[in-house]
């Protein structure tokens, strides 16, 4: 595909400005006015279920909660046989994206052929209109709402329920989706006794690509590491999403960015399924998920970490560089590797 460019100077959109003064912005991304109006430039087009970009997958979207606007684009390979759920959660800072982003339909399209899987991509409630943790209740509801249809499945759902293999369920995001996802994760295992926490589901693994966590110390490559005009990811960029998108008051040491604030003392008691990170060698958030993975694996957890060598935060589905397309490929294969062991 195309590259997308996120470089303001190229993606700037014109403002009339009539709410007067903006309080926050990432350019070409989202404008928060003092009046409380939001604007969020149609920088990336959304497109629907059924534009085709791989021959062999369906996709359709579904009401989840039709009072919170939730709703998922459910991607189902053709392949024969049942196949493994992922519930998979987009990016975008918690305050931009959806699930019918060009983008995201063209790489979970890929990912739903190449890997032979079942894919709800939820479209979540976006901060500041909807701080954390709506997102993450809304990936529960959604959990509860998959749980339900694999108990009692509407006819109107039998297109992908009579595919989907049950006992292989996973959760997935990239970016603020992959901090959803361990998130959502982590509520599970408090919310439920582990005989009971997902059944006829089995939860097996989670898939965290880039996940966007942070904190009030800076790591070095936070610090260090040079981006591009058209990167997905700066410093500053990353600081305003977390002021958008924290419970008012919070700092960035708060446990919906920095999941190590505690210590480790709690990533200890936690019972979570093996997990499969995926870190880009350029990305800011280099250093952070590698610690992050360094203190799961202390704890006693089963982590698969992969790092992707030339390229930087999102590549997956902007495919700014040229080594994108030979990355995502791989991270096609890690992740089709990782559902099926």
């Amino acid at each position: 595909m195309a590259a997308i460019s996120l470089d303001p100077r190229i993606n700037r959109q014109t403002s009339k400005n009539s709410h007067g003064v903006i309080i926050e912005e990432i350019e070409g991304l989202i404008r928060v006015y003092k009046d409380g109006h939001i604007e969020r430039p149609p920088i990336i087009p959304s497109v629907p279920c059924n534009v085709a970009t791989v021959n062999d997958v369906t996709a359709k979207d579904v009401v989840i909660d039709k009072f919170t606007n939730l709703w998922a684009r459910i991607y189902v390979s053709n392949r024969s046989g049942t196949l493994p759920l992922l519930v998979y959660f987009h990016g975008g800072g918690f305050c931009v994206g959806s699930a019918a982003w060009s983008v995201y339909h063209e790489f979970l399209a890929n990912l739903a052929s190449k890997a032979s899987c079942i894919i709800l991509s939820i479209n979540f409630r976006l901060a500041p209109e909807n701080r954390l943790p709506a997102a993450y209740d809304d990936g529960i509801d959604a959990f509860t709402w998959v749980k339900q249809q694999a108990l009692n499945g509407s006819p109107e759902h039998k297109w992908w329920l009579s595919r989907c293999n049950f006992s292989s369920m996973f959760l997935a995001g990239d970016s603020a989706g992959a901090n959803i996802a361990y998130n959502v994760a982590t509520r599970l295992e408090s919310r439920y006794n582990p005989e009971s926490m997902t059944k006829p589901l089995c939860f097996k693994g989670i898939i965290l690509i880039q996940p966007f966590f942070g904190g009030e110390a800076r790591t070095l490559s936070e610090k260090n590491m040079t981006q591009p005009a058209n990167s997905a990811l700066t410093l500053s960029a990353s600081d305003t999403y977390w002021r958008l998108s924290l419970p008012l008051g919070s700092n960035r040491d708060h446990p919906y960015c920095n999941p190590l604030a505690n210590g480790a003392s709690k990533l200890r008691d936690l019972r979570l399924p093996a997990i499969m990170v995926g870190i880009s060698e350029l990305d800011i958030l280099k250093d952070r998920n590698s610690e992050f993975c360094s203190a799961l694996t202390r704890a006693g957890k089963r982590v698969e970490t992969v790092t992707y060598k030339g390229v930087g935060h999102a590549f997956q589905i902007l495919h700014n560089s040229h080594l994108s397309h030979t990355r995502v490929q791989e991270m096609v294969s890690h992740i089709k590797t990782f559902i099926n062991q």
